[in-house]
């Protein structure tokens, strides 16, 4: 069943202003999408066992924690058998620099994200950590310039 099926409209409120403060109170969120607190608790926690909301977190500046260097970098494996394919992203789900990481269809295997102070720090990951990841036969990194933005929040429509 689709998403869409699985949720109203109330149930996007709900979502939409956790995704924006996950630190609200019931009462609050019952308050925003117009359910009462015991409502508003019933709710989130069928969507939280449901698989809807799957994990809370903190978002932490990238900034402010010495972070300000985003690559992107794109790998090719020697080969893309199902092995292949499992080892590599294990070993890279281990490394707290990649921050993301997905399996692409096109000119390389994976697209992943790194973040790091800088150039320099950048440098030692490609040296010690992408390249000594299982089966990559090539890497091809690009320096984000400037971020212009980043959104956490899945668009709800």
């Amino acid at each position: 069943m689709a998403f869409e099926n699985l949720i109203d409209q109330k149930d996007r409120l709900l979502l939409s202003a956790l995704q924006e403060n996950a630190r609200l109170s019931f009462a609050e969120l019952g308050e925003r999408a117009g359910l009462s607190p015991s409502a508003c608790h019933k709710r989130v926690k069928a969507l939280e066992e449901g698989g809807v909301i799957h994990h809370y977190a903190a978002l932490v500046s990238e900034d402010r924690a010495g972070l300000r260097t985003s690559v992107f970098v794109q790998a090719t494996l020697n080969e893309q058998t199902e092995d292949a394919l499992s080892r590599f992203e294990a070993a890279v789900a281990r490394r707290p620099e990649i921050t993301e990481c997905y399996l692409m269809a096109g000119s390389s295997d994976y697209l992943m994200r790194v973040l790091c102070r800088d150039a320099g720090d950048f440098e030692r990951v490609h040296r010690d950590v992408l390249t000594r990841l299982p089966g990559v036969a090539r890497v091809m990194s690009n320096f984000a310039i400037r971020k212009v933005f980043r959104r956490s929040a899945v668009p709800l429509g």
